[in-house]
């Protein structure tokens, strides 16, 4: 068998061997792919393998990493024995252990660089989709988004998202002509949903600095491509959130890269593990912006991979559009087991050497059917092939390990910090303290004008709060008494001047 000199050859990522050397061609590595197979058949080393690949290619890799097990790529791997093994069987005399540049990311800021993104940018779809809402509770929401545009109030964080909701739930006959009904239920249904989602930890992933999308797409000074890993065992507690994050990263970069056609290599590989959450129980909305997310972003020079236990996971619609596939083991122990294997089978070129859907369950760990476009963009037929061994660690960097990278990592303190300015939660609180103080003073000038009515009727005031009539009476008493007074003082002085 020829050895082979490289894992690119020729603008070709080395995948492994099969009856003859597998490939993949870079030139269409932005068609998208599909990596599927049972837990434990080795999906996790081939995803480590194809970014490897693209690394070496200079090309950037993002990928989430379920159980920890993709971080070793960070660190040069060892030459086990059942590895070398592998690279012997297919020919691969050049197989050599190296680490890859990399950068982790954590959207709770633990076990990498933190991840953030505004709720403005995130837009009331995605987050109709976190949130599960239905349809009269979206409708709200869509209106809290168009008031904040239309009165000048930025959504940054989870804070300002609840102030504004509390906003036009106060506004709701102002704001019905314009915008439509707010109903007072569906605002409280809306704060119920956010404290939900506020206690599984959502609200440190909405603020800033939110990411600059940009920082994923970085060369190491060697030329290769800087991998970024996304801790998401913590995350994959929630799958709502996990799902809706990776779809805002998409949406992100389909909105800020150029278009750039069918460039020689992608511009960026992103692998979407345990993509099945994303279609979920997802709306029809929220299917079509995946659809024509993934059908639309190749020409931003991105690739996208998703990663699976079972290719049925992904809607016809998007799996259409995944051109490059590797299939590792499916078992069938029932018969809704039994089907899937067939509809699998079937998403390949046939191969007439191969019974694939046999094949299918006898793959064994390391072994996946593979087929991959060619130059004229067609399928290659189906073949049963034995993946390569990776060059990188097998398995998870240790805590300390992983902290030393992160502090070298080049946005080591560029998204630690948070940064809280003015946004909407602050400008609606002014408002509402303006209008308490306005309120107060309206009451106070009221009072005193109640009062200065209430001394010209009644007479009140200074005088110990006597009535009019008791004051009249007063004044004309007091009047009487001077006149007598003086009456008999001047009586007196006359009466002593005649005596004498």
């Amino acid at each position: 068998m020829a050895a082979k000199s490289s894992v690119l050859v020729d603008g070709k990522i080395f995948l492994g061997q099969s009856v003859h050397p597998e490939y993949l061609e870079l030139k269409l590595a932005n068609r998208h792919g599909l990596i599927t197979g049972a837990t434990g058949t080795g999906k996790t080393v081939t995803l480590q393998v194809l970014a490897e690949g693209f690394l070496d290619a200079g090309v950037p890799v993002f990928a989430a990493d379920i159980k920890g097990d993709l971080s070793g790529i960070a660190l040069k791997g060892e030459a086990k024995p059942v590895l070398a093994k592998r690279a012997e069987d297919i020919g691969f005399a050049e197989w050599d252990q190296k680490a890859y540049p990399t950068v982790f990311w954590d959207v709770f800021g633990e076990q990498g660089h933190p991840v953030r993104a505004t709720v403005q940018d995130m837009g009331p779809l995605l987050l109709s989709r976190l949130l599960e809402l239905n349809e009269v509770q979206e409708g709200v929401l869509n209106i809290a988004f168009r008031v904040a545009a239309d009165e000048k109030l930025p959504l940054l964080n989870l804070l300002d998202l609840r102030a504004i909701i509390t906003e036009i739930g106060q506004r709701g006959r102002e704001l019905t002509t314009k915008y439509g009904n707010v109903a007072p239920t569906s605002a409280g249904a809306l704060q119920r949903r956010m404290l939900v989602l506020e206690e599984q930890g959502a609200s440190s992933f909405f603020g800033e600095p939110e990411l600059d999308i940009r920082d994923f797409i970085k060369t190491a000074p060697d030329g290769r491509g800087i991998v970024n890993i996304l801790a998401a065992d913590r995350l994959m507690k929630t799958p709502r959130l996990y799902a809706t994050f990776l779809l805002w990263l998409l949406s992100q970069l389909f909105d800020k890269l150029p278009e750039v056609g069918d460039p020689e290599k992608p511009k960026l590989v992103f692998f979407f593990d345990e993509a099945h959450l994303l279609f979920n129980e997802a709306p029809k909305a929220l299917l079509e912006q995946v659809e024509r997310v993934t059908r639309l972003i190749r020409s931003k020079g991105v690739g996208v991979y998703y990663v699976t236990q079972n290719p049925r996971d992904v809607p016809n619609s998007v799996s259409a559009q995944l051109g490059n596939r590797v299939q590792h083991a499916l078992r069938a122990f029932t018969p809704i087991e039994q089907k899937a294997i067939k509809a699998a089978a079937q998403t390949f070129r046939p191969n007439p050497a191969l019974d694939t859907e046999r094949v299918i369950q006898e793959l064994k760990v390391g072994e996946a059917l593979v087929s991959v476009l060619q130059l004229k963009g067609e399928p290659s037929m189906v073949q049963r092939t034995l993946i390569r061994p990776p060059s990188g660690r097998i398995g998870p960097v240790r805590e300390a390990e992983r902290k030393a990278l992160i502090e070298k990592s080049p946005y080591f303190g560029k998204y630690e910090d948070t940064v809280d300015r003015e946004s909407a939660y602050e400008a609606l609180t002014k408002k509402a303290e303006q209008a308490k103080t306005a309120a107060a003073e309206a009451q106070r000038q009221a009072e005193a004008d109640k009062n200065s009515w209430g001394n010209i009727i009644f007479g009140r005031g200074k005088r110990g709060g006597a009535s009019l009539g008791e004051q009249i009476t007063r004044d004309v008493s007091r009047s009487v008494m001077r006149s007598f007074i003086t009456q008999v003082k001047n009586a007196i002085i006359k009466s002593i001047f005649k005596r004498r």
